[in-house]
């Protein structure tokens, strides 16, 4: 019975979180931002393993088929992967410029000291380019650091936010809510055994949260 009260005021404190980010979005937009009428979305999914654990891309595709919103996915996620490995290596370039992508959403590890600000602001600018030119919207799927760097969260933050407010792109905050979650219940479920990569809970966490921001307020960016 202490574990079931225990999982429904976890998920209440979820559910006010969501609210939270979806009335943040609400406030940018306008008070009565206009109804979203596209319910079929192609996505790119572009990082490393903190995207690929749990294949979190299928985990979005099915939390966005509960809210009637079809989501057909390409994923290109390598262990250790910066944004710019990726670049370098020609694919992404090759897939977004041949196929017909509403959102590209890159992600990369917690980027919290200087050199993660750099990629971010500068490297993502070429995201962003090419996503101009292919008329897709660039997402940052801000990530979280491992618990034994968990000091270094707000420096995650900022990065992720900057990199996204520098390329006029949509900021998904997973990390933000993350961070918020765990410090309201002192939970560290997140994350997995080894203390980085998010365990299965974490990473339907991060799929709700993107669905709720490239969807369901997508109208807003």
């Amino acid at each position: 019975r202490r574990q079931r009260q225990m999982c429904i005021r976890d998920r209440l404190i979820i559910l006010s979180l969501l609210m939270a980010l979806s009335i943040s979005s609400k406030v940018e937009c306008g008070e009565d931002p206009a109804p979203i009428k596209q319910v079929d979305f192609n996505v790119i999914f572009i990082g490393n393993s903190l995207t690929s654990s749990n294949n979190l891309p299928a985990l979005v595709v099915n939390h966005a088929a509960t809210k009637d919103i079809i989501v057909n996915t390409t994923t290109v996620a390598r262990g250790g992967y910066a944004i710019v490995d990726h670049w370098a290596d020609g694919q992404v370039q090759n897939l977004i410029n041949n196929n017909s992508y509403d959102f590209v959403v890159i992600q990369q590890g917690p980027s919290s000291q200087q050199d993660g600000y750099d990629m971010l602001v500068n490297d993502g600018a070429v995201y962003a380019q090419i996503c101009e030119v292919n008329d897709a919207k660039l997402a940052y799927f801000m990530v979280w650091p491992s618990i034994a760097y968990y000091h270094t969260f707000d420096g995650v933050i900022a990065n992720y936010t900057a990199g996204a407010l520098a390329n006029n792109a949509i900021l998904i905050p997973v990390g933000t809510l993350w961070k918020k979650y765990i410090e309201a219940t002192g939970d560290y479920s997140y994350y997995s055994s080894d203390g980085f990569h998010p365990s299965l809970a974490g990473s339907k966490f991060a799929a709700e949260i993107i669905v709720e921001t490239l969807f369901t307020q997508s109208s807003c960016t």
